[in-house]
């Protein structure tokens, strides 16, 4: 299957890139410093890189600290701060990734399956910044951290997958060529062909499969129900137009996923009662001194409450 995707510009020094979007070309944040990249290597576990993939969370230009727990990737938000996710192809060849925000593709906001999702495409060991909401072929609309009721999921009406970033990586599917049978051809010479046929036939038949199964599974989710948004999670607004120029290319991928990485955020409260983190306590008061310093009386009356 030949699948449309976006395709965003790679910045590395060996020439393979293409630039399209200054703000993607960048491979780091002009704020990314060496502490805070010891902070986040403290907490990261290095199996939820998958394959030598990343996604990167940078808030306000800082790397964001990761925890790991319960198998996953934990993040802090912070209340109405922007952020950017860093994607890195750690391989050779150009990559395709499906990236959604809060359940939803951050280039047309749709709920699918990450076979079937829009995507960005990176040049090979590339990198790129994706810092919003794709509106159209010249700007998006910043990342922030904000309440459920104020996220774009509740504006738009998918509110079921609200705190969680989610990349899918796919490979290119390298073009062949099956040379015709000609007269005289060796039978190992056919014996090759029939096996790049039949290697073939179950690629076909899982691309197929994979677009049917959608419509099943979206009727299974529109039947369930959700809890209203509230006030004090985390979840991600649309925020301020920036520019950020995209075209469609065609590629032809494989639709066995090479790395998926996910990561969920919350706020402090929430990654405490988790047990993600551990509870800031005050620091404790000297309380002899306090008692020596306490009085019986004193010369007033009792205060009006």
């Amino acid at each position: 299957m030949r699948k449309l995707t976006w395709i965003a510009a790679a910045s590395m020094a060996v020439g393979l890139a293409i630039v399209l979007a200054s703000y993607i070309a960048r491979t780091a944040s002009a704020d990314y410093s060496e502490s805070s990249a010891s902070a986040a290597l403290e907490y990261f576990d290095p199996a939820t890189t998958e394959n030598g993939f990343s996604v990167d969370v940078l808030i306000d230009g800082r790397l964001a600290t990761e925890y790991s727990a319960r198998g996953r990737r934990y993040i802090e938000a912070l209340q109405n701060a922007e952020y950017e996710l860093r994607i890195h192809n750690p391989t050779g060849s150009r990559v395709a990734v499906a990236l959604s925000v809060d359940g939803m593709n951050t280039i047309d906001a749709r709920h699918t399956s990450a076979w079937d999702a829009h995507k960005w495409v990176i040049e090979p060991y590339g990198t790129i910044n994706v810092r919003g909401w794709q509106m159209s072929s010249d700007n998006a609309r910043r990342f922030y951290f904000t309440t459920e009721r104020d996220s774009y999921g509740a504006k738009i009406g998918q509110t079921e997958n609200l705190g969680l970033i989610s990349a899918v990586f796919f490979h290119e599917r390298k073009p062949f060529h099956i040379l015709p049978v000609t007269p005289g051809q060796s039978r190992n010479n056919r014996d090759e062909d029939d096996r790049m046929r039949d290697e073939k036939a179950p690629t076909e038949s899982t691309e197929s499969a994979g677009t049917s199964a959608p419509s099943n599974a979206a009727k299974e989710r529109s039947a369930r129900a959700y809890p209203p948004p509230d006030d004090e999670s985390a979840a991600t607004g649309i925020g301020r137009t920036i520019n950020n120029g995209v075209r469609w290319v065609t590629m032809d991928l494989d639709p066995r996923p090479i790395g998926d990485v996910t990561i969920r955020y919350e706020y402090r409260d929430a990654l405490v009662r988790l047990g993600i983190i551990p509870r800031d306590y005050p620091p404790r008061p000297d309380v002899l001194n306090r008692r020596e310093r306490a009085e019986g009386f004193e010369p007033k009356y009792c205060p009006q409450p």
